[in-house]
């Protein structure tokens, strides 16, 4: 893979293992409160230390490393926390929301991801979180490239299910290249890329038919979009449950 679509890839997963390491913070005053304290941490001039100092010593150094490569690849960010609906068994939830832009070598990037959280408590601190969804989309081109994702949060264990990525502007006589390769959670943790085999697309973008393992956990996806006009990079989790009553938590 070209080092281009190689950092992509790094850029879009970043994301995912930087949230996922989000730190454990006072719970007192409930999530609205909860969710204010975590955007002003996130937003401020020094983000590593107004976070630090809301988490646990043990998590601090983790913390760190994955602001510090995520911020190498995107310096310019702002994020978003809101309060959400609680979980049938009363875990309260946050949805997050990053974004970016920055221009480099006559090419316009734009970065968005967002992921929803559910934790526990534990004498005021958060002490666990479960990753319910994420998703982030990197676009490096000359001009806006807007894709929709049509990609399940959740899924049956053994089921098959669509991996959809499509263009929404009319392609012309655009030629469009593209694929698709599941990542491990080793891969997101340490931001690596994993490599895509392109292959010539047709019908406005990426379809793909994908298998759930048979046993309950999480399946990554990368996939790699390069259109005449620039690059669309792609990662999204999806949750995988052996009960139908999970599908839409």
């Amino acid at each position: 893979m070209v080092p281009l679509l190689r950092a992509s890839l790094a850029t879009a997963l970043s994301a995912a293992a930087m949230m996922t390491a989000l730190p454990a913070m006072a719970a007192s005053g409930g999530t609205a409160a909860l969710s204010v304290r975590l955007q002003q941490a996130l937003n401020a001039e020094d983000r590593v230390k107004a976070l630090t100092a809301l988490m646990a010593p043990d998590q601090a150094q983790t913390l760190m490393e994955r602001f510090r490569r995520f911020s190498m690849r995107f310096p310019e960010t702002r994020w978003a926390v809101r309060s959400g609906q609680p979980l049938a068994d009363g875990r309260p939830t946050v949805t997050l929301a990053v974004s970016g832009t920055r221009q480099q070598d006559g090419l316009s990037y734009s970065f968005k991801a967002n992921q929803r959280l559910a934790f526990t408590t534990d004498g005021g601190l958060i002490t666990d979180q479960e990753v319910l969804s994420d998703q982030s989309v990197l676009t490096s081109a000359s001009k806006p490239l807007p894709i929709s994702l049509l990609i399940p949060d959740t899924v049956l264990t053994g089921s098959r299910y669509d991996v959809d990525v499509v263009v929404d502007q009319p392609l012309g006589k655009a030629l469009l290249a593209g694929g698709l390769t599941p990542v491990t959670a080793q891969q997101v943790l340490a931001q690596q890329s994993p490599d895509v085999q392109l292959e010539p697309l047709g019908g406005g973008g990426l379809f793909k038919s994908v298998q759930a393992p048979f046993q309950p956990g999480v399946q990554t996806w990368a996939a790699l979009l390069v259109h005449p006009d620039g690059v669309i990079t792609v990662s999204k989790r999806v949750q995988v449950v052996d009960d139908r009553s999970k599908l839409n938590p």
